[in-house]
């Protein structure tokens, strides 16, 4: 975990459609490229932080890192629930995150009712601990400032 605050951008990509439609809560799913070069020492979980749609705002979110294990998936996703009402979808645009905190392992639940009201608890959580001043301060970093066209990862 030595490398948080950990920053990065890339292209929102269609992810498997549960967010919105099972969970009710809208996530941004990152292409496999940004999922790949996390550092190796990210481990799974939920973790907390700021993010912006292009040159957007920068708004709460909290972010799922691995497996999903109640849906099973085969491969590792990185899905950011941001805290803001958005008046459409943003595939396509680029998301930029900055993840400042970890919540909690990655676990699986036995009904998809518990599965939401954890993530319902963990955006309550992280809605807390993101307006300490150490992770405030986030809100206003520099990574926020640069050109949307630019996709990378680190800082």
């Amino acid at each position: 975990m030595r490398h948080l605050p950990y920053f990065c951008r890339g292209q929102v990509v269609r992810g498997f459609g549960r967010g919105s439609k099972q969970l009710g809560i809208p996530t941004a799913n990152f292409p496999e490229q940004v999922v790949d070069n996390l550092p190796a020492d990210v481990s799974t979980g939920i973790y907390y932080g700021w993010a912006s749609v292009g040159n957007g705002d920068v708004h709460k979110m909290v972010v799922s890192i691995g497996w999903n294990p109640y849906y099973k998936n085969t491969k590792k996703s990185m899905e950011t629930h941001i805290m803001h009402t958005f008046q459409e979808d943003f595939y396509g645009e680029i998301l930029n995150v900055a993840i400042v905190g970890y919540l909690r392992p990655e676990k699986n639940f036995d009904s998809l009712e518990s599965l939401i009201s954890a993530i319902q608890a963990d955006i309550e959580e992280a809605k807390k601990r993101l307006d300490l001043p150490e992770h405030l301060k986030f809100k206003e970093d520099n990574f926020f400032q640069v050109p949307k066209n630019k996709i990378m990862n680190g800082h």
